[in-house]
Parts: C-alpha cells; structure tokens; sequence
C-alpha cells in the first residue's frame, strides 16, 4: 500500500453559535420574541434598549457591517483567548454566508464581530428596529395587551355582586369559595359533596352543615349574573336562563316544553330528534320547533366574555396600505414598528471594556466579558435579519397575490412555499418558518402568511384554481342557501362544477368542515 499526500477542496455548512440563534429568531412568534428579547436584557449586560430612534442610512445593519479597522483587529488578539475566539469566529463567518437562510442579498458580512472595540456607531446598532410601543401612538395610553389584562374577570365581576348581598359571615365565605372554584365558561365541575369533603374530612357532621351551606350559596350564585353561572351541566345552564326569561318574552307553555327539553339528553338537541323530543317532552311538533329555537338563542358560556383576551390578540409582523389610486394603485408592505424591539449596545460598558487592559487573572474575565460583548452583536444583527427576512418574504407573497389584495378571498391564486423560496433564493424550510406565526395586516382583515399558501385545483379549462379561492367560494354558497333546504356537500360539488372547478364530494366536506360549517341537517331550520 502506497502512502501520499493530497489536496482536495470541498465546501460544507457549519452551523454556527449565530446562525443557529438567527434561525431560532426567524421561527419564534411576536410574543416569543418579546419575550426573548426580556430574557436577554436580563441576562446580557452590554445590550439596552434604546429610546430613540436612528436614521438607517447612518446607522443601523448597513452601518454594522462595515469592517473593522487594522489596529482594533490586532488589538483583539492579544490574548491567547482572544486569539483562538477571533479564529474560530472567521471560521465561522466564511459558512455563514453559504446558509439556506439567507439569499446573495441578504449575506452579511461577519468580520470583526469578535472585537472588542467600540465603533463610532456602537450607540446606535439596530437604530431601524424601532422599540415596541403601545398600538395607540400615546406614552400614556395602553397597548391591546394592556387593555386585555385591564378586562375584569367573572370572579372579580361575582365577587362585586356579593358585596350587595346581606350574609352571614359563613355563607358569604361559602359563596367565594364557590366563586372561586368556577371554570372559565362559568360552570361548578366539582360536586358540591366533593367541596364539603376537603374540609371536614372525617367528621359526617361537619360534612353534613357545608353541603347545606354550599347548596344555599350555590342557589345565591346562580342568582347572580349572567344568567346560567354556577350550573353543573350544560341543562341546568340552559334551564336557568329559561327560568329568568321574563313572562311578556315567552309564554308559559313554552317556558315549561323549553325546561323539560332542557332535562334531555343533549345529544338530542344536538341532533334535532323532533320525533323523540316530541315525546319525552309531551308536546306537539310546532312547540317543539319553538322551544329549540328559543333554546338555541341562549349562552351555553356564561363567562365566555369575560375570558381574558390577551390569548386572542393578534399583532400583524407587517402591515399592507394600498397607495395610489386605479391603474396606478399599488399595495405597499410595511414592516409594523410597534413589534420591532429598538436594540443597541449599551455605550458606557462597552467603553469601558475598551480601555481596560487587565493581564493574569484578569485576562479570563476580560475574554468573558467580551463574548458577551459579542452576543450582544449577534443578537441585534439576528434581530435585524429576522424583520427583514420577513420583509422580503411578505413583499412575494404580495406582488404574487395582487388579486387577493384587489378582489379578495375568491381571487387568491395558487402559491407554494417552493416558488417564494426559489424566487428569494432561501430553502423552502425558511420560508416555512417565516410564514409560521406571522401575521400581515391587509384591506380584508389579519391572516397569518401560511393563509397566502394553498394548493392547486384543476379547472375545465386547463388552469388552476386555489384551495383558498375554493373554499372561499363554499362559505359565499352556504351564506346564500334556503335556510329551509341547505345545500348538501353534493350540490355544493356541483355548483363548483358549474363554475368550472373539479371538486370531489369529500373535498367539499373537508373544506366545509375546516370552514366549521355544520352539515345539512344542522343547518336546516326548523
């Protein structure tokens, strides 16, 4: 066997400390990455936020990039972990740019990231990332997460009603506590003998006086409002807002068919069993009909408005104007400067970790120090690429949905996430978490970007239509159907046909449920 020598040249991707952090940046949501941004305030001490705003074309990425000065560089590798961090971080840079993630527009250069020294613009790094700022435009007014966690709660709302209330010292206890044990759609799951069980324990007496005092205090909760709070079921709900139907409302024939079709299974109801609602409830069919639908106007959650709104709020990432107006109208795409968070490395310590010259044991904490220098860097130039990565990728989807923009739901074209990819130069993967948990503010309401994607259905002449556009159409068909002969998935396979979209049956009942569109017979009125 003969031994030798060789040189072979290859190219392969590293995922560098950066990019791993920038690709974590890039699929976190609006909230997650406030909430990132929180953690690494807290933890990083060279990172701050700024409260004013900075020019682009004088600071910000484009400034960040620029190289760093010869005697910065030397000075950075005087010490041997500052030699071996600056070299392991050009290693890293050459494959930043060779990342899935970023196209030739988008490639940065990392050089001198390792540095310790300050430039002139270290004040003002990620200037064009403005600071999250309330919806309102005023300091003094509150954002729609502060509105939301301002709404007061059912309990809080119970617990006021109480007060009116004259009561012992014992039940008025017995009725918080009950408040208290309360789900969010207003319901006591727990039974009441269960409750009296965790606090008498062993002793039947005991047991015996808190079931009485839950069961008085159970009757003072549901007669508090809204009407229905404190049942134990979905018919003892409806039952009690029956009861307080006033008289001029509903006449007492229905009331009483009303509250013995409430003491039925549910299932029933759900299914509109007149036969058989007809006989457990002793009626005929047109006081039947007139009980169910009294019975489908009530709130089978009572405390469904007071549940806190915060989960709901949807912040868009970007927001789209339409500018100009006939042929020359275009839609414009805007980054929303009130979820961007308005970074910089904090001058002060920055300057003095540029001026210290520490030797022995000192160099250790000093090599500390300017790693985290460093991620401060990092984190603001990843900040930075994610909003205008998101930019990029909401500027494709656009220019290829003009139609939506224009027309609507019905106009929206078939789009994968294969042709913004190819058309950015990203993978597909990036694009998958760009349009992941982001949102866009458009003249027809807020969509997530995933909404924007859809795939292709055939159509009579060749072309294609989008899954979006179909079912778009099912929901304006439903919408204007015979509420007393509802259009069954069948003719709605028809109708699209009709309008040249090929469109099986079973197609039609998976968009109509993902539209959450009752079936036939549900929607059929009585």
């Amino acid at each position: 066997m003969k031994q030798g020598l060789s040189l072979r040249v290859s190219q392969h991707l590293a995922l560098t400390p950066q990019l791993q952090q920038s690709i974590r940046l890039l699929q976190l949501s609006t909230l997650e990455l406030a909430q990132e941004v929180e953690q690494m305030l807290d933890e990083n001490p060279f990172l701050e936020n700024s409260m004013e705003e900075a020019p682009r074309e004088d600071f910000g990425l484009a400034q960040s990039d620029a190289p760093v000065r010869d005697e910065d560089r030397d000075a950075e590798s005087m010490g041997p972990a500052g030699q071996d961090y600056a070299a392991e971080t050009g290693a890293d840079n050459r494959n930043d740019t060779e990342s899935p993630l970023t196209g030739q527009d988008d490639a940065h250069d990392w050089e001198g990231d390792g540095t310790h020294d300050v430039a002139p613009d270290d004040g003002e790094w990620g200037g064009d990332a403005p600071a999250r700022k309330n919806n309102l435009g005023d300091e003094g007014d509150a954002d729609a997460t502060e509105l939301a966690r301002s709404q007061e709660s059912l309990a809080s709302f119970l617990h006021r009603q109480a007060l009116a209330l004259r009561l012992s010292e014992e039940d008025t206890a017995a009725l918080r506590f009950l408040i208290e044990s309360l789900n969010d759609d207003g319901y006591l799951e727990d039974p009441l003998q269960e409750l009296a069980q965790g606090f008498a324990g062993d002793d039947p007496e005991l047991l015996e006086e808190l079931v009485h005092r839950f069961t008085v205090a159970l009757r003072l909760l549901q007669s508090l409002e809204p009407v229905g709070v404190g049942a134990r079921d979905l018919g003892e709900c409806l039952a009690l807002q029956v009861q307080a139907l006033p008289e001029a409302a509903v006449t007492p024939q229905l009331r009483r068919t009303a509250l013995r079709m409430c003491r039925q299974p549910m299932d029933l109801l759900a299914r509109r069993d007149l036969k058989r609602l007809m006989h457990l409830c002793g009626d005929n069919e047109a006081g039947v009909k007139a009980a169910l639908a009294l019975i489908t106007r009530l709130e089978p959650k009572p405390g469904r408005k007071f549940v806190d709104v915060e989960r709901n709020v949807v912040i868009p990432d970007v927001i789209v104007v339409k500018v100009g107006r006939g042929n020359q109208a275009r839609f414009k795409v805007t980054l929303n400067t009130d979820v961007m968070p308005r970074l910089r490395v904090h001058d002060i310590y920055a300057n003095a970790l540029k001026q210290h010259k520490g030797g022995g044991r000192e160099a250790s904490n000093t090599a500390a120090l300017q790693q985290r220098l460093q991620e401060a860097r990092w984190f603001i130039k990843n900040i930075q690429q994610r909003f205008d990565t998101i930019l990029r990728v909401s500027n494709a989807i656009v220019e290829r949905q003009k139609n939506f923009f224009t027309h609507g739901a019905l106009a929206m074209r078939p789009l994968v996430l294969r042709e913004i990819a190819d058309e950015l130069g990203l993978h597909e993967s990036t694009i998958s978490r760009v349009t992941t948990a982001k949102y866009m503010a458009t003249p027809f309401g807020t969509f997530e970007l995933k909404y924007f994607f859809g795939s292709s259905l055939g159509t009579e002449t060749g072309g294609n239509a989008s899954s979006t556009a179909v079912r778009a159409l099912i929901k304006q068909f439903v919408s204007a159907e015979d509420a007393k002969k509802p259009l069954s998935d069948s003719q709605l396979s028809e109708m699209l046909k009709e309008q040249g979209i090929e469109c099986a049956r079973r197609t039609v009942a998976k968009y109509r449920e993902a539209l959450r569109i009752a079936p036939t017979n549900l929607r059929k009125a009585l």
